[in-house]
Parts: structure tokens; C-alpha cells; sequence
């Protein structure tokens, strides 16, 4: 049985340590690296060059989808016997339409986790222990706009976090863990919840100012398990902390209609060539 979300137990206070750290890592090498070879030299795709110190400064704004995007989802509209068969099997019961619309919002953020711009822009390789952090994050930033919604926006949450957690058993299971898969799933399920008491605690106003860049370096980019960005990593860190923010912001400005449908979009990462030019 899982754990409401909204009831987990606040005092993970060593989320990050090497343990925890070590088991992600044991992950990641039975995932990316075991499913296929890493390229070589001559295959790896040049990356453009990103600019990220004049990235994610501009002002948070709504992320809602226009009412006439053609990205938008919307609840199929049958008549006649059709919608009466429908009804009678609960289709439109308030239950089945929060599980759709969970599932629509779980695709923006895999949309936004599992493309290569993520990792582009913010200098990362694409593993399993950082594709799962980035998971983590972009489900805190839904799970947190939630519960700004009262007790509508927690159970809505709840279906939301089983879909996730259903997503990282497959992946789990895909990158050839099948044996002990209860035991691994647990730990990620620990793991979660000390990264969302992590970003919870360090974006308080009453936060260091530096915590939360140092969360997201511990939770994202760490190897080793430090507690502080090194010098190669920095830049990233404090740019992945501003579109973090950034993104918290334009979430809270987010409509309720289009945070239970779906239908809105992270801001894009994706970046013009050798201009450094990207989402400001």
C-alpha cells in the first residue's frame, strides 16, 4: 500500500546521504548504460552552446495552454446513447475525470524530463538517477500547486503521484531490476519523499539563501554525496535553482482549469543553436 503523499513523514533529514545516493547509482548502471552502448567519439551530437547566466531571469507567468492551442486536451464530448452508456459507466464521474487529467499532466512532465533539451541546457547526462531526480522535481512542482487547492487538489495529487509511481516501477523493471523490484521501489519511494521535504524546507522564505541551489546540487547533480556545488558544476546548479523557482512561480499563476486538465506546458528549453539564446 502506498503512502498519501500529502501525509508523508517530514523528518527524512539525511535524504542525499551515500547510501541512498549509492542505490540511485546502482540503478543508473543497470539502465541507460546496459540498454545501449555509449556513443562514441565520432557519434556524440554537438551541443549548442547555452548561455545559462542570462537564462530564467524574466518575470513568472501563467503556464496555461491558449484556449486555442493545438496542444491542449479536452474531455471527449459524446451525445445521444453514446454519453448515456457512457455516464452510466461513470465516465464523467468526478473520480474518472481528475484520473484523466492526472494522466494528461503526468505527460507534460515525462514531455519535459525525457527529452534531450533538459539535459542540453543544464549540462547533464541522461542516466537513470538523474532522469528520476528530474522526475522528482517536476512532480513537486505540481504536487506543491495542489495543495494550494485544498483537499480537491491532494486527492488529485494522489492520482497523480500513482501514475508517477506506476511510470518508475516500468523503468525500474525496463533497465533489468526485476528481482528485489519491492525493495528498490521502496527506496525510491524514500528518496522521493526526502527531495520533496528538501525543496519544501529550502524555499521557505526564512531558507538560507544558498539552500536551495544546494538542494537541487545534492538531489540533481552530486556524485559523491557533498553538500555544496563544486566549480565545474556551479553554473548549472544556480541556473537549474532559477528555472526551478521560476517554474514554482509560474505554476501558483496557473488556473485551476488548466492545472486539473493538463493543459499547460513547462517553459520550453529548447534553445536556438550557437546564440546562447533560450528561455529568458
Amino acid at each position: 500500500m502506498l503512502r498519501r503523499w500529502s501525509k508523508a513523514v517530514t523528518p527524512i533529514s539525511k535524504f542525499g546521504s551515500q547510501s541512498h545516493l549509492n542505490f540511485v547509482k546502482d540503478v543508473s548502471r543497470q539502465t541507460y548504460a546496459g540498454v545501449a552502448p555509449a556513443p562514441t567519439i565520432e557519434d556524440k551530437p554537438h551541443r549548442p552552446v547555452v548561455n545559462l547566466d542570462k537564462m530564467f531571469w524574466s518575470k513568472p507567468c501563467s503556464l496555461a495552454l491558449p484556449r486555442d492551442s493545438p496542444l491542449r486536451v479536452e474531455e471527449p464530448d459524446y451525445q445521444g446513447i453514446k454519453r448515456l452508456m457512457l455516464k452510466l459507466m461513470l465516465f464523467y464521474s468526478k473520480q474518472s475525470k481528475s484520473i484523466r487529467g492526472a494522466n494528461v499532466v503526468y505527460q507534460r512532465i515525462i514531455s519535459q524530463v525525457d527529452k534531450p533539451p533538459i539535459y542540453e541546457v543544464f549540462n547533464l547526462e541522461k542516466t537513470f538517477k538523474t532522469t528520476f531526480s528530474l522526475l522528482v522535481l517536476h512532480m513537486w512542482f505540481c504536487l506543491r500547486r495542489l495543495k494550494q487547492e485544498g483537499k480537491e487538489g491532494v486527492e488529485f495529487g494522489q492520482y497523480l503521484y500513482e501514475i508517477y509511481n506506476h511510470d518508475v516501477e516500468l523503468r525500474v523493471s525496463k533497465a533489468g531490476v526485476n528481482l528485489l523490484l519491492t525493495k528498490w521501489m521502496k527506496e525510491l519511494e524514500k528518496i522521493f519523499y526526502g527531495n520533496i521535504v528538501a525543496y519544501d524546507t529550502a524555499i521557505l522564505l526564512e531558507a538560507k539563501p544558498g539552500d536551495f541551489s544546494n538542494v537541487i546540487w545534492r538531489n540533481i547533480f552530486s556524485e559523491d554525496g557533498s553538500s555544496t556545488p563544486d566549480a565545474a558544476a556551479s553554473q548549472s546548479v544556480q541556473a537549474m535553482a532559477r528555472y526551478a523557482r521560476r517554474e514554482v512561480s509560474c505554476m501558483t499563476l496557473t488556473d485551476k482549469e488548466a492545472l486539473f486538465s493538463g493543459n499547460f506546458m513547462f517553459t520550453s528549453l529548447k534553445h536556438e543553436n550557437t546564440n546562447g539564446k533560450g528561455p529568458q
